[in-house]
């Protein structure tokens, strides 16, 4: 049996409620409580990262996060070349894999009505469905793998054997390369017009899948993101719970990409939450440097 798709009623339920000496989850069905950091790191912001991220993931060997400062280029990351399945991260790859089908075949720009229907749903709602019809309508896997290479990002592959996009592989640092490239632009892989589009539908993520990299909620920020989470029910029972995104304003100007494996969703998303708490407040303190 392979793994089910990551339902979408998991992102309806209760959402993290505070941050007090250890993050809970309150009104979840299993709180988990994460490592928290000093509540002052000190040292450069590369310092600061390193003992706060490094703090919560102590004893999470199957967790990767990435960093990258844009206001100054320079990246920092915790194991981020720990690869694992992406579940519904995918889809921002999906949409791409589709813009490109619709450019080549000289289609409605930037996609047909329904198949802009199903991007919309795919990015904004996490909609399985929608991604379900996307992927064989864009090309599936090797049109998935075609796109990895041309956005030269060497660790992202379609799962052996498994034509299913959840299964599909990726890292921290892969998915900060393919962000970069999103919002940079350095990248021959898609047009201005389809970053555009596809960072249109990332910034407007339904509220209750704004956790991870859209935490802590602030209205002096932009957020393009996408999360992913599922249940491997036929390997380990572990969730993979994925986070990727952009943050800009009030100062900051980062990608922050975060992949992690636990035994709950809920364990997932508070470990998603602490690191993006912690991530805006530091780089909201100066930039991280080279």
């Amino acid at each position: 049996m392979i793994a089910p798709l990551p339902s979408p009623r998991f992102s309806r339920r209760a959402g993290l409620c505070a941050l007090g000496g250890a993050l809970l989850l309150a009104g979840c069905s299993n709180a988990a409580s994460v490592p928290t950091p000093t509540a002052s790191p000190t040292g450069s912001i590369r310092d600061q990262l390193q003992s706060a991220i490094g703090t919560i993931a102590a004893g999470q060997d199957k967790l990767g996060v990435a960093v990258l400062d844009l206001r100054s280029g320079a990246s920092w990351n915790l194991r981020g070349d720990w690869a694992c399945q992406s579940a519904s991260m995918a889809k921002p790859m999906i949409v791409s894999m589709a813009l490109r089908k619709a450019a080549a075949d000289k289609l409605q720009q930037p996609l047909p009505p329904e198949q802009d229907a199903q991007a919309n749903k795919a990015i904004k709602n996490s909609d399985n469905d929608a991604a379900d019809a996307l992927w064989p309508w864009a090309g599936a896997r090797p049109a998935y793998d075609a796109l990895a290479k041309d956005l030269k990002l060497a660790n992202t592959h379609s799962a052996p054997l498994k034509d299913f996009w959840s299964w599909t592989w990726t890292t921290p640092l892969d998915q900060l390369s393919f962000m970069h490239q999103l919002v940079r632009g350095d990248t021959t892989a898609l047009t201005d017009a389809q970053r555009s589009y596809l960072l249109g539908l990332m910034g407007q993520v339904q509220d209750d899948q704004t956790w991870g990299v859209g935490f802590p909620k602030s209205g002096t920020v932009q957020v393009e993101m996408k999360n992913g989470w599922v249940q491997f029910q036929s390997t380990d029972n572990l969730w993979a719970v994925n986070s990727i995104g952009h943050v800009s304003g009030d100062g900051r100007d980062y990608l922050l990409t975060m992949m992690g494996r636990y035994p709950t969703f809920d364990a997932g998303k508070a470990y998603c939450n602490a690191i993006g708490d912690w991530v805006f407040r530091i780089l909201g303190s100066g930039e991280l440097q080279k």
